[in-house]
């Protein structure tokens, strides 16, 4: 296959887009104004009626005064539910009301209740087959396939009695490995008759009963259903932050390690507003990795590339947000590329200032890719995905329901694969805390050929390499100790993979064998990777604090050629900004949301006439 790399034009597009990065790099002086989320602040000025009801999502900083008290307490309010582990409430106002919310000094932000939908030979082509052959500790590695992990898959319900869920190994048995179900739909029912959750769980943990070619990635693992979705695919912020309170308090009685979330709604508020971002940063602090899909809106109807449309809640800079790669069916990593719908970055989530100027984040997503199109998994019985579309079953018509396969694409497919390699470092080494396994399965992912970082992030993940640095390492107070110096390289479906050697920051990246071989302090509980630099106007610097002196920071974003996009042309200031127009010397004008003339397209966050986001569906046929 040949490889298409962007044109100039492309790249000068790119390079105007990360303009605005620096933008994100300015204080947050929160005011009236940006304490309301945007698409709640249209409901406000396009509503005909002041006492239609819109139910809230209001995250405080503080505990409630005498006033909010009241204000929550009276007839004003319906419907409330408060969060207390995230000091977060929801409930039902009129839309007449809600500015007065915002006068409370405790309120940091107003959001809405919005809707969520899923985002829609992988252990070959990723290399987890090749984890017991090539891994240094053989006795170690034999081992190592997510045994005593938890994963926690918020989406549509689990098939529990599915054969893939079943013990598997030498103490093979009829017990499922989902060992705790809930439902947060209140449609009283953990099964999965929407068909997309027992898919996503088969990747990330399926025990290859039906077949090796179909097994998941952490056959070991124990998973915990978090049915977060209704029977029509759709969910609510409400929903999500329930199965979030959940985990928060109950992550270490069922030994959760890792949280995949394929599903997301488009970025719209800075995830240092929105209250899911929040919740799932408070898990990270917590010791859990939250795995989240990027989206599915990478090219618009006309097929045109769009940048920035990543989702929430993998704009979170915690969060390990996964693009899906089309492998075209072949176990060798040579002929893979980023999937045409996989969402680029970077994340364009907001705030505004009193004077209504939009600052935006800017992280750079994904941080990873994997494969994602045309994946085959569990298929849960009678589910409605199928039932609509026929030619998603994988399975013969005499094939028992507890036993059936199908096939789904998207960026929901890539999240698992990656929760379920995340599940085998934190088996590999038990003083692994999630910002190292973040950096270590960037540190090892393989850069592919015509893709930057805002559609690749590091790369595409290779467990192999991953769990060699795992089972390899021992943790030792601030030292990495190896049995031997780990090789930069790992050999899939008998090809060369080198390593990337780097892990993403929020507006750069960290480059540095020190990565690997020294404690950093970025990987403490309560860190995040971005703790090791500091942000100024123009360019990052390393804050000796947090990392050692041998890893080097740069804040441009490359190809895998390691080429700078914009022939090397470091981030300019933010005030050569003007406005929010950025003028290339092709004399292409982009704006926040328009179109440039070659066809690429800069999102901005599309709102519905509802002041609902707009969420991916499943895709059915991939590419």
């Amino acid at each position: 296959m040949n490889t298409k790399y962007p044109s100039a034009k492309e790249m000068k597009i790119i390079l105007a887009l990360l303009l605005s990065l620096c933008a994100s790099m300015t204080g947050l002086a929160q005011s009236k104004a940006d304490k309301i989320a945007p698409d709640i602040k249209a409901k406000i000025q396009n509503a005909k009626n002041s006492a239609a009801p819109v139910r809230l999502v209001m995250q405080l900083k503080g505990n409630p005064s005498l006033g909010l008290s009241k204000m929550l307490d009276s007839k004003d309010i319906k419907g409330k539910k408060l969060f207390r582990n995230l000091n977060i409430y929801v409930f039902d106002i009129s839309v007449g009301k809600i500015e007065q919310l915002a006068t409370f000094g405790e309120v940091h932000y107003i959001a809405g209740d919005n809707q969520f939908r899923p985002l829609g030979h992988v252990t070959m082509t990723t290399g987890a087959d090749a984890i017991p052959v090539v891994a240094g500790n053989k006795a170690k590695a034999t081992k190592i396939n997510g045994a005593g992990i938890g994963i926690a898959v918020l989406d549509s319900g689990i098939q529990a009695n599915h054969r893939m869920f079943l013990e598997s190994g030498a103490n093979a048995s009829l017990s499922s490995r989902v060992v705790y179900s809930e439902d947060f739909t209140g449609e009283n029912r953990t099964d999965d008759p929407y068909g997309h959750g027992t898919h996503v769980a088969g990747i990330a943990a399926g025990n290859g009963a039906l077949g090796n070619a179909y097994r998941g990635i952490a056959p070991g693992a124990h998973l915990v259903n978090l049915r977060v979705l209704n029977a029509q695919g759709i969910g609510t912020t409400e929903s999500v932050l329930q199965a979030l309170e959940w985990l928060l308090v109950h992550h270490s009685q069922y030994k959760i390690y890792v949280v995949n979330m394929s599903i997301g709604t488009p970025a719209i508020s800075s995830y240092k507003m929105d209250p899911l971002c929040l919740a799932v940063r408070k898990l990270q602090d917590k010791g859990v990795l939250v795995v989240a899909s990027a989206g599915n809106h990478g090219k618009n109807t006309q097929g045109q590339k769009i940048y920035g449309m990543i989702h929430s809640p993998g704009n979170e800079p915690s969060v390990l947000t996964v693009g899906a790669v089309n492998t075209f069916g072949t176990d060798i990593r040579s002929d893979d590329r980023v999937a045409s719908y996989s969402s680029r970055g970077p994340a364009r989530s907001f705030w505004t200032d009193e004077e209504g100027v939009k600052h935006y984040d800017n992280t750079i997503k994904p941080e990873l890719v994997a494969p994602g199109n045309k994946i085959v998994s569990a298929q849960a019985a009678y589910n409605s995905l199928v039932f609509q579309t026929p030619a998603l079953d994988a399975s013969d018509a005499n094939t028992a329901a507890d036993s059936r396969l199908m096939t789904l694409s998207g960026t929901s497919m890539a999240a698992p694969v990656v929760a379920g390699a995340a599940a085998l470092l934190f088996q590999s080494e038990a003083m692994f805390t999630p910002s190292m396994v973040k950096a270590f399965l960037m540190y090892t992912a393989q850069q592919l050929p015509g893709h930057d970082m805002l559609e690749q992030g590091a790369g595409l993940v290779n467990i192999e390499g991953a769990v060699r640095l795992g089972t390899e390492m021992t943790v030792t107070g601030w030292n990495l100790q190896y049995s031997w110096p780990p090789q930069p390289e790992s050999t899939i479906a008998g090809t060369r993979v080198p390593w990337a050697q780097g892990v993403l920051l929020s507006h750069g990246w960290a480059r540095g064998e020190e990565l690997i071989t020294k404690y950093q302090q970025a990987y403490m509980w309560g860190y995040t990777l971005n703790d090791g630099v500091i942000e100024n106007y123009s360019s990052l610097s390393l804050n000796s604090q947090i990392f050692s002196s041998g890893i080097m920071v740069g804040d441009g974003i490359m190809t895998a050629d390691g080429t700078l996009v914009g022939n090397g042309q470091k981030l300019l200031s933010s005030e050569m900004l003007l406005g929010n127009g950025i003028m290339v010397n092709d004399g292409i004008m982009v704006n926040d949301g328009i179109m440039a003339s070659d066809g690429i397209m800069i999102a901005d966050g599309i709102m519905a006439s509802d002041g609902i986001m707009a969420a991916d569906s499943v895709l059915k046929n991939g590419e």
